[in-house]
């Protein structure tokens, strides 16, 4: 039992809602257990209302994600541009519009809303869909983000997608299409989003960090024991060799066309939620089994501060041999027309369960 009170999310269909952000807060140490437990109940999102004091003293939020695993990232020791860490904690990144980070701030689509006034959640007509750093192996766990500077009320809303109640209601015949396939991830604006491709851009040469790297597309929750669809869309997905492994690639293949059935249903309204950002909100998502999209808002006018813990240490069994992706260097298959080896001479000798291959030897 938690000592604050919880309740289903409001027009959503997984979810809960903690209105009582110092009570949770006080969970936190005294009943840490209850935190990650209510986020499992819960189809790991908890939007928690009222954490202003962690804009007055940044390690609250540190402190707040350690209930959730063994290790908060410190995204100095990782590779993480250092104009992007809090000055407070290296444990924590921000994203923002605002000089140093200079994000981007996503398009609008094209309607920008609906014809009931909603907006867009469904893939194709929205874009972005992702999960936490799905480039690297093992990926991470949980992201707690927390609202330090917003965007006007209607603007820079996150929109959030529920893999395990997209997988139940997915019908049989994509069910079989994605038991057991794999996903090729790698880091965004590298050159191998789908846009990129299809528009014939210069890629960037990849580092250990930055990917490709293999993740099921079904993944099995390690403390739920439920399904969730994972995958994400055009710049977080490698086009050049995938999306998915065994399947003709590139953005005109059969795995393209997959991919877009199968991000279509996840995005569905049916299994989407839009937060609205007020001040203070900490919103927190079980990458595992949730997928997030960032919306457009005016930078011109105004500016937008977010701040990102993510947790790392229980990615499922499909991950027990794997050596850490960013530590332990493992090469791409070629992409097409690249020069190289093949893929399996530069690969240890052996699968790692269904979820990809055992890297090889560090680089030196």
């Amino acid at each position: 039992m938690s000592d604050f009170a919880i309740r289903p999310l409001p027009g959503a269909s997984f979810g809960a809602l903690v209105a009582d952000g110092a009570a949770f807060t006080a969970a936190a140490s005294a009943a840490p257990q209850a935190l990650p437990a209510a986020l499992n109940d819960h189809g790991g999102l908890l939007v928690v209302k009222g954490m202003g004091a962690i804009s007055r003293a940044a390690d609250l939020l540190v402190r707040l994600s350690r209930p959730f695993g063994p290790e908060v990232e410190d995204y100095a020791a990782t590779g993480i541009r250092p104009q992007l860490l809090h000055p407070e904690s290296s444990h924590i990144i921000r994203i923002s519009n605002l000089p140093p980070m200079n994000f981007p701030v996503p398009a609008r689509p094209q309607p920008p809303l609906l014809a009931d006034g909603s907006l867009p959640t469904a893939f194709p007509h929205r874009r972005g869909w992702h999960t936490d750093q799905s480039y690297r192996r093992p990926p991470p766990d949980i992201s707690l983000f927390y609202a330090h500077r917003p965007a006007p009320k209607g603007q820079g809303q996150t929109l959030y997608a529920d893999g395990t109640g997209a997988w139940e209601a997915l019908p049989a015949r994509l069910k079989q299409a994605a038991a057991g396939l794999q996903g090729l991830h790698v880091a965004p604006f590298t050159g191998h989003g789908e846009s990129d491709v299809r528009a014939g851009r210069p890629r960037q040469p990849l580092s250990p960090k930055d990917g490709p790297q293999p993740q099921p597309v079904v993944r099995i929750h390690p403390v739920t024991g439920k399904r969730a669809l994972y995958l994400c869309e055009d710049e977080q997905m490698d086009w050049l060799r995938g999306p998915f492994l065994g399947m003709e690639a590139g953005p005109d293949g059969a795995g393209a066309r997959l991919l877009y059935q199968l991000m279509a249903h996840l995005t569905a309204p049916a299994f989407t939620y839009v937060h609205d950002w007020d001040q203070g909100d900490l919103v927190i998502h079980d990458n595992r089994c949730t997928v997030h999209a960032a919306t457009w808002f005016d930078a011109e006018r105004h500016g937008r501060a977010m701040w990102r813990t993510t947790v790392w240490g229980h990615p499922g069994p499909e991950y027990r041999d794997d050596r850490r992706s960013w530590e332990a260097a493992w090469r791409p298959p070629p992409a097409p027309g690249d020069q190289g080896t093949s893929w399996a001479a530069n690969h240890g000798p052996r699968m790692v369960g269904a979820a990809g291959i055992e890297p090889a030897a560090p680089a030196v």
